[in-house]
């Protein structure tokens, strides 16, 4: 990936997140942008977002990408000089959690190897 699009990627992610906890504060407590991938053309993009709790809060942050997605998306524009504002697709990223799963089982086993030299 051109430098240029990483740097244009870190931007949005950015400004979305600052959107949020500006603009939907409340809403937006338990929600973090973890990733954003614009189209090379600039016209769409791609955004995931990890949501702290459990799926009362995952349906609520849906709910808030869907019925608010034009107003982040016009905020955006006014936030960020690009040709042209991309239009933002909102996906939930489930990396962190199975990040922090795939921990516990690697301090799982590492618990079993010190037991077993003991």
């Amino acid at each position: 990936m051109a430098k240029r699009m990483v740097r244009v990627n870190e931007l949005v992610r950015r400004e979305i997140s600052e959107v949020l906890h500006t603009r939907f504060q409340s809403e937006s407590v338990y929600i973090t942008i973890t990733d954003v991938e614009v189209n090379s053309n600039l016209r769409a993009a791609r955004v995931y977002y990890s949501v702290l709790g459990g799926e009362e809060e995952a349906a609520a942050a849906q709910r808030l990408f869907k019925s608010q997605s034009r107003e982040i998306r016009h905020l955006l524009g006014k936030r960020v000089i690009l040709k042209y504002t991309p239009f933002l697709k909102f996906f939930k990223d489930d990396s962190i959690k199975r990040g922090v799963h795939m921990n516990g089982l690697i301090d799982e086993l590492d618990l079993e190897e010190e037991s077993e030299i003991l």
